[in-house]
């Protein structure tokens, strides 16, 4: 049976909340890392999906700063392999090095278990794993 991959709504542009302690609040996406898509379609991506952000609102020394993160929870309701449909209250996304390893020390709230399936690293510091 082929991966059913959850479905991409966050944009360019998008706001998202920052789901770590790194210091961030707000972050707003730039570019989504490995998105293959087709000519001036913009780049769009899903939970489990790293990305490259700006930080929008936060402490004064990251503010304005280029990051990269993991998107770990999406407001538009996705499909799982089993059939079961999974949404959030929010966007957020948790902060990590291009490598994948996190910034911060703990993940806020749930994180979805697709994200914390591609960055182990990450569902180590989540404070739930839905």
């Amino acid at each position: 049976m082929t991966p059913v991959n959850p479905t991409k709504t966050l944009v360019q542009g998008a706001r998202l909340e920052c789901a770590d302690n790194s210091g961030a609040k707000e972050l707003g996406i730039i570019s989504v890392v490995g998105y293959k898509g087709t000519r001036r379609r913009m780049a769009k991506a899903g939970v489990g999906d790293m990305i490259v952000a700006s930080v929008k609102k936060g402490k004064p020394e990251l503010r304005k700063q280029i990051v990269r993160g993991v998107v770990v929870r999406q407001k538009k309701e996705y499909r799982r392999e089993n059939g079961m449909r999974v949404m959030f209250e929010d966007n957020a996304a948790a902060l990590t090095s291009p490598e994948g390893e996190p910034q911060g020390s703990e993940v806020r709230g749930p994180m979805a278990r697709e994200a914390a399936e591609r960055w182990p690293q990450l569902a180590g510091i989540a404070t739930i794993v839905v």
